[in-house]
């Protein structure tokens, strides 16, 4: 199975810690943030990895290489532009050999059952499955919400303070909706799903409580350095 990590993003909120190399190659225990992720990954047999790349994406390519030393296929596509997240999966998928990829932030460490996300999307005919995830104050965020495992609403605001979902950022796409990504720079959060689902495609899901973490902010990037250390996480 494949995995789009999209990894091209400049990573200025983390710049003041990690400033000389991409946001998802920041080092954890002497390794690179995204060398977590991918072990994840293949765990659960998403071997094939595609990685989208941009600032100093050369760096992500010299140390993943062909990826047999990390137990993966790895294949890069390079942005000549920033192409915001949605261009940045159109232009990956040239390198799919399926009808399906998984997309995920590659500054982001997400635990949950990747195949849960392949049954719904199956046994639901989904256009696109995605994971949401539950937080104590939506109004810092968008609110994302499901009624049945579809979804009906997507980063929506709200100032009220109070617990709800919100977008967990991993997605599981099929090749005929990436292709109607047009060229350029797209957003995937503020383009391409509002626009499915005014469209009334099929989008659906579900909530995931694993654990999870972000490493745009200083904060979470040595949260995260801690939980390594103190064996939160283990394979």
């Amino acid at each position: 199975m494949q995995a789009i990590l999209l990894a091209g993003g400049l990573g200025t909120r983390l710049r003041s810690v990690v400033n000389d190399r991409p946001k998802p190659m920041a080092v954890i225990q002497g390794k690179p943030f995204m060398e977590y992720v991918i072990q994840e990954l293949a765990g659960q047999g998403i071997d094939d990895i595609i990685f989208a790349v941009g600032y100093k994406g050369s760096m992500v390519e010299e140390y993943f290489t062909d990826g047999k030393k990390f137990g993966i296929h790895t294949s890069y596509a390079y942005e000549e532009t920033l192409l915001g997240t949605a261009g940045a999966i159109k232009n990956a998928a040239r390198h799919m050999t399926g009808q399906e990829v998984f997309v995920l932030n590659a500054d982001t460490f997400y635990r949950m059952d990747y195949h849960r996300l392949i049954r719904q999307r199956k046994d639901t005919e989904l256009d696109m499955a995605l994971v949401l995830r539950e937080v104590e104050d939506v109004s810092r965020y968008g609110q994302a919400l499901l009624a049945e495992g579809m979804l009906t609403g997507f980063n929506e605001k709200t100032r009220e303070q109070k617990a709800g979902t919100i977008n967990g950022g991993v997605y599981l796409m099929r090749r005929d909706l990436i292709n109607e990504i047009p060229e350029g720079k797209v957003s995937l959060e503020q383009d391409m799903i509002p626009k499915w689902l005014s469209e009334g495609r099929r989008l659906g899901g579900f909530v995931n409580d694993g654990y999870f973490i972000d490493i745009g902010i200083p904060q979470d990037y040595y949260r995260f350095m801690d939980d390594i250390k103190k064996g939160v996480l283990t394979w």
